[in-house]
């Protein structure tokens, strides 16, 4: 069962997770290949509304994406955006990121090579992604501002979205763990992590919904917080 405490907890971090940020008109736009073709229908509606001129998808294939996505998140992006009347002129797409440290890198390498002049990116994830994949570009692309995006949407939204409440409250603990241990390994640059929301994310870990977390070697979740 999911108490009201856990719900109340899992709206504190899905709240942290989104960056807040508004939309402003950027060099280019990278959507971030993941299961969730909202992602592409965000940067069909970013570009229509003169947010990027430029679209770049990024993505192969994972465990999640390989029956629906055969032939790759980016290109099934793609396809999602021309389907909608985008360009074929104006839609790029980088195939080989198979982690967000690769789709930043890969699609960084993919504008030097066409020789496009990147002073801003609209970074577009899925709404739960929007501070890891933040921290990451930072990380990764110095001098570059990055103004984060997604399909708007709020959690019971996107819990219907997917259909499996316990998963969702899953990867929303599994995001953060991630913010909390990635800038020791060089991943990530490093963020504060509000008190209330890391008690939310202990008592989570309490709870059992650790299925996505990261493991040492012993098998042990790595829970840990920081202040």
């Amino acid at each position: 069962m999911i108490s009201t405490r856990d719900w109340a907890d899992t709206r504190l971090l899905w709240n942290y997770h989104q960056m807040g940020h508004a939309p402003q008109p950027c060099s280019v736009a990278i959507g971030l290949g993941s299961h969730d073709l909202g992602v592409a229908d965000a940067a069909v509606d970013l570009y229509r509304r003169g947010m990027a001129p430029l679209l770049v998808f990024t993505g192969a294939t994972s465990p999640t994406t390989r029956e629906r996505m055969p032939r790759g998140e980016a290109v099934h992006y793609r396809e999602r955006a021309l389907e909608l009347g985008v360009p074929s002129s104006v839609v790029l797409v980088e195939p080989r990121a198979r982690n967000t440290g690769e789709n930043i890198r890969f699609s960084r390498e993919l504008f030097e090579a066409a020789g496009v002049d990147v002073s801003s990116v609209l970074l577009i994830s899925k709404p739960y992604e929007e501070r890891r994949a933040y921290a990451t570009a930072r990380k990764l692309w110095p001098g570059v501002e990055f103004v984060s995006a997604s399909t708007p949407m709020t959690l019971d939204e996107y819990v219907d979205s997917i259909g499996d409440a316990r998963l969702v409250i899953d990867m929303l603990v599994g995001a953060l763990q991630r913010l909390l241990v990635y800038p020791a390994q060089g991943f990530t640059i490093s963020q504060q992590v509000p008190g209330d929301v890391a008690d939310a994310y202990e008592r989570l870990c309490e709870r059992g919904f650790t299925s996505l977390l990261l493991r040492d070697e012993s098998g042990q979740a790595r829970s840990q917080t920081r202040r």
